[in-house]
């Protein structure tokens, strides 16, 4: 089920980029794929990755970001979240 969902994600994270980054596909694929990554490694331990000390600043970014794009302000939700999964990922 949690490899489905983040496929889903994924897909609707592409394809709302190249229809111009339609606002609700976007919010649909980050749903998706984060609902998709709890059920694939669990509850507690997406949890401790997102909230270690040292990437608090990107997790902040890339769930303001979520939440940015879920206002309709698509590209810059992205752009947030982009910055926010560099900094999750280095």
């Amino acid at each position: 089920i949690g490899v489905g969902l983040v496929g889903f994600g994924l897909f609707f994270l592409l394809f709302g980029i190249l229809l111009y980054f339609d606002s609700v596909l976007l919010a649909f694929g980050n749903l998706l794929f984060l609902s998709g990554l709890v059920f694939i490694i669990g509850f507690r331990r997406t949890f401790t990755f997102f909230f270690q000390r040292p990437k608090l600043k990107g997790t902040s970014f890339f769930f303001g970001g979520l939440v940015v794009v879920l206002l309709r302000w698509p590209i810059l939700g992205m752009l947030l979240e982009a910055y926010g999964f560099v900094c999750l990922f280095r």
